[in-house]
């Protein structure tokens, strides 16, 4: 599997998240293929799991699903499906702003590690 850290941005709004690839990594191929597909994972259209890293008591932690989030959820379905759509391009530590991918702002925002 194939693990990103991000930092989902909106208006007021800061969400460190884990995006996990549901692909078996190389050097442990066997292993990992097996447990995916007891999972039900099927390797043709990978998904991308986006958990909330404050995962402690939390409830819809982590889906595979955009729209499973909730009714009014707009952050987690626009940067979940964002996600989905440019996993290969983003890096771990990328911003995903919802603001900007949403064309409501013309610049997308920059971490809040950068000050």
């Amino acid at each position: 599997m194939i693990v990103k850290a991000i930092e989902i941005r909106d208006r007021g709004t800061f969400i460190p998240a884990l995006a996990v690839k549901m692909v078996p990594d190389v050097d442990y191929y066997d292993r990992e293929r097996y447990l995916l597909r007891r999972a039900g994972y099927g390797f043709v259209n990978s998904c991308v799991v986006l958990c909330r890293m404050e995962a402690s008591g939390v409830d819809r932690n982590a889906t595979y699903d955009p729209f499973a989030w909730g009714g009014g959820t707009r952050t987690y379905r626009v940067a979940h499906q964002y996600i989905i759509d440019h996993f290969d391009e983003l890096e771990s530590g990328a911003v995903v702003d919802v603001e900007f991918i949403l064309k409501e702002t013309t610049e997308p925002k920059k971490s809040e590690r950068e000050g």
